[in-house]
């Protein structure tokens, strides 16, 4: 761990020293972020590699929208959206995470040079898809899931949003663990704006340390999502669209940066590559101050007297000896009493 807040490394991948920032390539057209601005191969290899020079640590290629409303795409358009996409990054040395809940999605992917799986349902959504992950000895993101979003925010009712998210996550890292991924190899993500409402979103980010209390390295996925509109907004005014959320994401990348996160998910780069890197400095000088204060602390501390053996043939102190006592009336033969 690079620090007490608990954030760890994750096997398989560079072992960063701040929270890591990933960069989001949709080659869809139907995002509710970037509207489909990067459906094209070509468009969205050039937008990952500059996300890159903008300071992301790896990229999160995905061909299939999860906003809430959104229709699957079929296995085989998936497929013709992702592969290329993570194939021509690799080929330019990208660290690439490929954003699917499809097996055959993650198995071409990884083939073609991705380093991460990122499955939003945790590998609820294809059976096959923990057998593949485990095959290729993988990364795996495992989000809390309670369903697809087609038919809007389902089953978003919790009596303890924090209790019951970080129990469900549990029970999915387990399951996960049986099916053979390696528990160096998990993430868990609590799925921000699944199936939650802005109030659960908020209250999940302000207990981020009962997340990393599972165990294993937390992404955080908060970029331009409707908390952040909500919040942006106020009680009265609509919100602002998706593209005008990203100082309040960099916001939230600072705090989860702060608490200990792995990495955050975020569509624009550059203001969430400063804030982590902010966060670091600040973890950094903390951590110079209170070795100081350990130091000054061992420095000031008053002296023991120096433990002295004593003399093999000690001699009083003329001041100290006692005085020579006449000889003894022994009254009889010698040594008679």
């Amino acid at each position: 761990m690079s620090k007490q807040t608990g954030r760890r490394h994750l096997a398989g991948l560079t072992a960063w020293d701040r929270c890591a920032v990933m960069g989001v390539v949709n080659v869809t057209p139907d995002s509710f972020s970037d509207g489909g601005r990067f459906f094209d191969t070509t468009a969205a290899i050039k937008h990952g590699l500059d996300l890159v020079a903008q300071g992301a640590d790896l990229v999160d290629v995905g061909g299939e929208s999860t906003r809430p409303g959104a229709t699957r795409v079929d296995e085989d358009e998936e497929l013709r959206r992702v592969v290329p996409v993570v194939r021509g990054l690799a080929s330019e040395g990208v660290t690439i995470s490929v954003d699917t809940m499809r097996a055959s999605v993650a198995e071409q992917a990884l083939a073609a040079g991705a380093a991460l799986v990122n499955d939003v349902s945790g590998g609820l959504a294809d059976p096959r898809m923990i057998p593949v992950v485990a095959d290729a000895d993988a990364p795996f993101v495992v989000m809390h899931w309670r369903g697809f979003l087609e038919g809007g925010n389902v089953r978003g009712t919790y009596a303890d949003v924090v209790a019951e998210v970080v129990d469900e996550l549990h029970a999915r890292v387990e399951a996960v663990l049986e099916g053979g991924v390696a528990a160096d190899r998990i993430v868990v993500d609590p799925g921000l704006g699944f199936s939650k409402d802005a109030e659960h979103d908020l209250v999940l980010l302000a207990h981020l340390d009962r997340l990393l209390a599972l165990g294993h390295p937390l992404l955080v996925a908060a970029s331009r999502k409707r908390f952040l509109g909500r919040v942006l907004a106020g009680p009265q005014a609509a919100p602002p669209p998706a593209r005008e959320r990203d100082a309040a994401t960099a916001a939230v990348s600072a705090l989860a940066a702060h608490a200990g996160a792995w990495a955050v998910r975020v569509h624009e780069v550059r203001a969430t590559a400063d804030a982590v890197r902010v966060a670091r400095a600040v973890e950094g000088a903390r951590a110079v101050e209170g070795a100081r204060a350990v130091e000054g602390a061992r420095t000031t501390a008053p002296a023991s007297a120096p433990a002295t053996k004593p003399h093999p043939n000690p001699k009083p102190h003329p001041e100290t000896a006692p005085a020579p006592q006449a000889p003894a009336d022994r009254g009889g033969p010698e040594g008679a009493r």
